[in-house]
């Protein structure tokens, strides 16, 4: 075995393409991203087998710190077969020196691996499947585990749903809950336009609405820029748009027709008249813009085999359409005909019934898309200066409050 500093990036994209468990957090692609928007050092490391080929790589994202040390992350792990307990041996004594030589504190990696089989209430399903063994050798190897939290107090979602595309599409549509697919049959009456334009600006003013309903602090403007900058060719936008006037004018006439009807019949009028309550609703809502306007859009993030949903920005306009869930049923869609492997929702809480900020609401909604509900394994630490990993939160808080 051969540990490889700086892995070529034609090799290192190719090995991360053709990797069946590749992460779009992996790629050669997010380190440039995070270069420039996060300030972070990528580092492409890997290791080589006797026959020179590569069998593990590992994206290390290195910040460093005001004590001319560093720390490191590795999103998703390394790129390597956790059930090659040699390999995962041989690539983390690698690792540990590397640290040494490169004076880093500790490496956090957090692997897309399920931990255990779970319930729709994030309980452990008995007799299910799990990883139990490959977090025991992980700590036996000196990985600190950083628990096993619910909500996203992590670099990452610890939980999320997965909607499997080996399947017949007749059989995943099925899946989809009931409410789900009539939210998709209703926002068809609305015509809206799709399209996959990359349109960075429009997307950002919908993820400020998205970020303050939800409350959460939505990223600059230059953040979401460097984002399609570097990720362009790993990233696609689905688009809804809406034509106020054409829909005020279809309108008009069914609430004339309606009112006809209503004049001429005593047969269903309640149902005539709770119709005209809501033709007069979206009247009043359509009124409010006066031309064609995207009203959702949504990033998704692709591997050669893979897909997850990542960014999503929506007004009201798109909720009143229900045009955020056609936007995940048009890119889940769009996944399954392109040939991926699955499509992931990318994070959920593991508490369902949980009343911090809006996450509840995100775990009902994702939910309805059916599938697997999963647990990852969660975070560890692989310390390499003990004394320093234990005072560093409390030195970068002091360092944070000085520099204001």
């Amino acid at each position: 075995m051969r540990f490889i500093e700086n892995v070529d990036k034609e090799e290192y994209q190719e090995f991360t393409k053709n990797h069946p468990k590749s992460h779009f957090l992996q790629s050669y692609e997010w380190g440039e991203f995070c270069r420039l928007a996060k300030k972070q050092i990528p580092h492409y490391v890997g290791m080589h087998n006797d026959n020179e080929q590569l069998v593990s790589t590992a994206l290390i994202l290195e910040k460093k710190t005001p004590l001319g040390y560093s720390y490191g992350y590795a999103p998703r792990g390394f790129l390597i077969d956790y059930t090659n307990h040699a390999y995962l041996k041989v690539f983390t004594n690698y690792i540990k020196e590397y640290m040494q030589k490169n004076k880093m504190i500790y490496l956090k990696i957090d692997p897309d691996i399920k931990y255990q089989d779970i319930d729709e209430e994030g309980n452990k399903v008995d007799k299910g499947e799990n990883n139990y063994e490959l977090y025991d050798y992980l700590i036996s190897l000196g990985y600190i585990h950083k628990g096993f939290y619910k909500l996203y107090e992590g670099n990452q979602p610890r939980y999320t749903f997965r909607i499997n595309l080996r399947k017949p599409w007749e059989e995943i549509e099925q899946r989809f809950s009931k409410t789900f697919l009539k939210s998709i049959k209703r926002s068809e009456q609305y015509h809206l336009v799709s399209d996959n334009n990359p349109d960075i600006e429009t997307f950002y003013e919908l993820m400020k609405e998205n970020s303050a309903k939800d409350g959460f602090d939505a990223r600059t403007l230059d953040y979401y820029q460097k984002f399609y900058q570097t990720m362009q060719k790993n990233i696609k936008f689905f688009n809804l748009s809406i034509r106020p006037q054409e829909l005020l004018i279809n309108i008009d006439k069914e609430i004339n027709s309606l009112e006809e009807e209503l004049k001429n019949s005593n047969k269903k009028e309640v149902d005539i008249k709770n119709k005209l309550v809501r033709l007069n609703k979206e009247k009043e809502e359509f009124s409010k813009i006066t031309k064609e306007e995207v009203i959702c859009s949504l990033i998704c993030t692709y591997t050669d085999n893979r897909a997850w949903s990542f960014y999503i920005g929506s007004n009201e306009l798109a909720n009143f359409t229900f045009a955020v869930s056609r936007c995940y049923y048009e890119a889940i869609k769009d996944a399954y005909n392109q040939g991926y492997e699955f499509f992931d929702l990318f994070g959920v809480v593991g508490d369902p019934h949980t009343s911090y900020k809006n996450l509840a609401n995100i775990y009902d909604f994702k939910r309805k898309f059916g599938d697997e509900y999963i647990e990852f394994m969660g975070e560890f630490d692989l310390v390499n200066k003990k004394f320093l990993y234990k005072i560093l939160p409390f030195l970068l808080k002091i360092y944070r409050k000085i520099r204001g």
